[in-house]
């Protein structure tokens, strides 16, 4: 439920707006643009957290290795939200998480390389993606089901992006039928946004 829906103006829910306003079908409506840099960033937030978790590294190791390598540390950074304008998300995940799950140590490296990271810039907070991504593992390990190898095997699969595109697509497929109730015309873009040269 708190990954359906993130209102009009993000990439996937502008384009299913877009794509229902041309006549399209739901299905073809449901134009998932999800991918690293929106909502697509969950397994890579958990592969990276539980390698640097499982080695050992602090918080400042893996930063600055992932800054040394040139890759944006997953799970962390937004661009509205900020150490001031924390994710409602992220603290009922984690506020859930503290009541119910055996353990959070995931979640808990997660919110010490967020302590990092925000000693760096204020938009470096831990996003819905780092969320996700921690306590899925913290879920997975914190069961008992689960072998190392398994959890290995689950991250590496892509099963947490597969959770975001479901939720998600809750969300896609009801601007769809806003859209569509709305009898909303074909979209044109604002002229006066388009700069024109001679």
């Amino acid at each position: 439920m708190l990954c359906a829906d993130h209102g009009p103006c993000v990439s996937g829910a502008h384009n299913s707006i877009v794509t229902a306003r041309a006549g399209k079908d739901l299905v073809s409506s449901l134009v998932l643009t999800i991918g690293p840099r929106f909502g697509g960033a969950i397994d890579d937030a958990a592969r990276y957290f539980k390698d640097a978790y499982d080695r050992g590294l602090t918080p400042y190791e893996f930063v600055e290795g992932m800054k040394k390598k040139g890759i944006r540390v997953p799970g962390i950074g937004h661009r509205i939200k900020s150490r001031d304008n924390r994710d409602k998300r992220v603290q009922l995940l984690q506020k859930y998480a503290h009541t119910h799950f055996p353990s959070v140590k995931y979640m808990e490296y997660a919110v010490q390389v967020e302590t990092y990271t925000l000693s760096k810039a204020n938009n470096l907070v831990m996003n819905v993606d780092g969320a996700i991504g921690s306590l899925f593992l913290d879920l997975l390990s914190g069961s008992g089901m689960f072998s190392k190898q398994e959890i290995d095997e689950i991250v590496e699969i892509g099963y947490l992006n597969g959770l975001f595109v479901l939720a998600r697509s809750v969300g896609l497929i009801g601007h769809t039928f806003d859209q569509k109730r709305l009898k909303q015309p074909l979209y044109r873009h604002p002229w006066e946004d388009v700069l024109y040269t001679k």
